[in-house]
């Protein structure tokens, strides 16, 4: 396995450490790092203050991490802010602008039902990693990172449309925002999220890149009840070509209840989309035409709108997966303790029947009802990943699909990547 891609997960003391989880973990051209909350790495604890110094910290914390491996605050190519009051994202912008003076990443911001430690804010980051991850090989030596924006989406001077990197498009979380007005979309849910998705599909248009070509969709509901109603919307715009209507391609996905949104949206919505034609100076023959790879097992929960998981180049995207016995498509009985084991045992299921196993998981996505069953949560987690190593985020939701009591999303390392077309 010398020659492959290597998982490389690695903790520096200047950033609070978690034995359930690793502060970045770098897989080709990617370092996933856990979301940081505004602890003092020397003390452990919450750092004193209000919103901006807890915002402070969370940057802070990115930023040793990101410096401790070689790397600047400029390769981050996605940002994701949690925020326990979504009136104090002008706080965190303040905050945000000191670390991002010039360049701008792709950014999501949503406000949550609770986090870890009763934080006020949570900071998520996504980082370039130019020389890849092939043991003793640097790859394609120095990628470009590329940025793009269009008038035809809405634009923000604290976030950039779309961050290429590698084989994938990060995109910033599209509001129902009408590009010539700056204002949402009159109307209800459905005209919100169809506002979304015309946004996602301009930005990818501005881009040369089909509406086909998104791995993973990330749904963020005020109310999950209106769950119905955004999948009525959703089906007209997945499939979209030919080719993916012939195969019933969709992207695998994640829904969630979210406490707010900015603008005091009803919806909103995030997309991985995949690059083919990858970033300079990447050559020419190692980059076309890679191939989408959709796979569903019959030992996991199946969805007609969407797969279990995506693969494209060196990663897999999994469908967010809750507590369903596959075999009856019902709740397992029990606790949290047993929902987050059913949740875990459905994504060893998907891993497995794509040939992998779960030590190629590089970061673990979790939406907990009640963040007080975080440690019962865990007596489950550290069964499936004893090293800790995967990054990890950990928020609190008010509901979850199916009234769950949580539910999980990983992303998995591919190290053969995905084939070009024949």
């Amino acid at each position: 396995m010398s020659g492959y891609n290597a998982v490389a997960a690695r903790n520096t003391e200047n950033a609070p450490t978690c034995p359930l989880s690793s502060q970045t973990v770098a897989f080709s051209h990617y370092n996933n790092l856990s979301a940081q909350l505004p602890i003092e790495p020397t003390t452990g604890k919450l750092v004193a203050g209000g919103i901006k110094e807890q915002a402070e910290q969370c940057f802070k914390n990115i930023k040793a991490i990101v410096e401790s491996i070689d790397h600047v605050m400029s390769d981050v190519v996605r940002i994701t802010v949690f925020v326990k009051n979504i009136k104090d994202v002008d706080a965190v912008d303040e905050v945000f602008k000191t670390f991002f003076p010039t360049y701008v990443p792709s950014r999501t911001t949503v406000a949550v039902a609770a986090l870890p430690m009763d934080a006020m804010v949570q900071v998520e980051a996504l980082v370039s990693h130019g020389e890849g991850t092939i043991p003793n090989a640097p790859q394609s030596g120095d990628l470009i990172k590329l940025t793009n924006n269009t008038a035809n989406a809405p634009t923000s001077p604290l976030s950039t449309q779309t961050v290429s990197f590698s084989h994938y498009n990060n995109l910033s979380a599209q509001l129902p925002i009408d590009p010539k007005t700056g204002r949402l979309v009159v109307g209800g849910v459905k005209e919100q999220a169809g506002q979304c998705l015309k946004n996602i599909k301009a930005i990818l248009e501005s881009i040369d890149v089909p509406f086909d070509d998104i791995v993973k969709i990330n749904i963020f509901l005020k109310n999950l009840s209106d769950t119905e109603a955004v999948n009525e919307v959703y089906k007209t715009f997945f499939p979209d070509s030919a080719i993916a209507r012939a195969v019933a391609y969709v992207p695998a996905r994640t829904t969630v209840e979210v406490s707010a949104l900015p603008m005091d949206a009803l919806v909103q919505i995030e997309a991985v989309v995949s690059h083919g034609d990858g970033t300079p100076p990447q050559a020419i023959e190692d980059r076309h035409g890679i191939v989408i790879w959709a796979n569903n097992t019959d030992n996991a929960p199946k969805c007609s709108l969407s797969t279990q998981t995506v693969a494209f180049s060196h990663y897999n995207h999994l469908s967010a997966q809750l507590p369903l016995d596959p075999k009856t498509g019902e709740m397992v009985a029990g606790g949290v303790k047993e929902q987050a084991e059913q949740c875990l045992t459905n994504i060893k299921a998907i891993v497995e029947s794509i040939d992998h196993v779960m030590d190629d998981v590089v970061k673990v996505n979790i939406y907990l009802k009640n963040i007080a069953d975080i440690d019962a949560l865990n007596e489950a987690y550290k069964t499936f990943f004893p090293g800790g190593v995967p990054a990890r985020r950990v928020v609190g939701v008010s509901a979850l699909p199916k009234d769950a009591l949580v539910q999980i999303d990983v992303v998995v390392a591919n190290a053969e990547g995905t084939p070009r077309k024949a």
